[in-house]
């Protein structure tokens, strides 16, 4: 059995200098996710709501990921495991064609998802005070076996299809999932990012219902303390630009910045991302809609 490892210097012969204790977020699980978010319904602004009841067709529809809303939940039944609820919020605009006009109608909007996972999250029956706590800041102190920490990476989503949709009388599509018959709870917050009041009714209002691509990384992470190797201090291998205002013109600090080449010339060919997006996305680990 291979001998303990202790805090303080490694012996010769090593490139690792010593080993030491660090207290960090510890990862006891993750997974990838790679879903097809289809027919989420979008709640337009007051204005744009009137535009849609006009379109003919939409056309260059983009996404934007504003935020994600973790909850975390001990499962009864199965000890060290917790399930994540996540809800995505997205913003979306996209150019609105109307009769007798030439160029599109700008509309945004609010399009909401919503997933459940379970991951693997250990236990803690520690207590854990610190010296910038009070008592006074009782809701701030931590408590015995306390819930891990869910993070999600994400990246805005792909916009795979968009399409027009005049709903029944009952006010939902018959081919939706059943998310598009019930108005979302929108956090005031969310709201603020948008410039009117969004329509969340379920009348006879024309809809636009869209298809997303969404890549995300959910992991579950807790406090530990590790014993970890230490190769040599952190030492910056640049110095500092620290000469004061320059008393060049503007046009000689400009001549001297390079010319954005790849701001013109974006790359030939889909190699490069190809190969990022499949080596950070494998398949066989992607977890499934909710």
């Amino acid at each position: 059995m291979a001998e303990t490892v202790l805090p303080g210097p490694v012996s010769a012969g090593t490139p690792i200098r010593e080993a030491t204790c660090i207290h960090t977020q510890k990862i006891y699980d993750s997974c990838q996710s790679k879903d097809c978010l289809e027919d989420l319904r979008l709640y337009p602004e007051m204005s744009s709501q009137t535009t849609l009841d006009n379109a003919q067709s939409i056309r260059s529809a983009q996404a934007e990921l504003l935020y994600v809303d973790i909850q975390v939940d001990q499962v009864g039944y199965s000890q060290g495991f917790y399930t994540v609820d996540l809800q995505y919020y997205y913003r979306i605009t996209a150019d609105a064609y109307t009769p007798g006009s030439a160029r599109p109608v700008v509309i945004s909007g609010l399009a909401t998802f919503c997933k459940r996972c379970m991951l693997f999250g250990s236990q803690s029956a520690a207590k854990t005070f610190t010296s910038v706590q009070s008592v006074s800041d009782a809701q701030s102190l931590s408590y015995a076996n306390k819930l891990p920490t869910a993070v999600v990476e994400a990246v805005d989503p792909i916009v795979l299809s968009v399409r027009l949709y005049n709903p029944e009388p009952s006010g939902c599509p018959c081919e939706c999932t059943g998310e598009s018959a019930v108005s979302p709870d929108i956090p005031p917050a969310i709201q603020r990012l948008f410039d009117e009041k969004l329509a969340t009714s379920n009348d006879n209002s024309r809809q636009l219902l869209l298809t997303l691509g969404q890549f995300s990384i959910l992991r579950m992470e807790r406090d530990s303390q590790l014993l970890v190797p230490i190769y040599d201090y952190c030492m910056p291998d640049k110095e500092c630009q620290c000469d004061g205002p320059s008393e060049d013109d503007p046009c000689t600090l400009f001549q001297r910045v390079d010319f954005p080449v790849s701001e013109f010339f974006p790359p030939a060919t889909a190699e490069g991302l190809e190969t990022a997006v499949g080596s950070a996305f494998r398949p066989g680990c992607a977890i499934g809609r909710a």
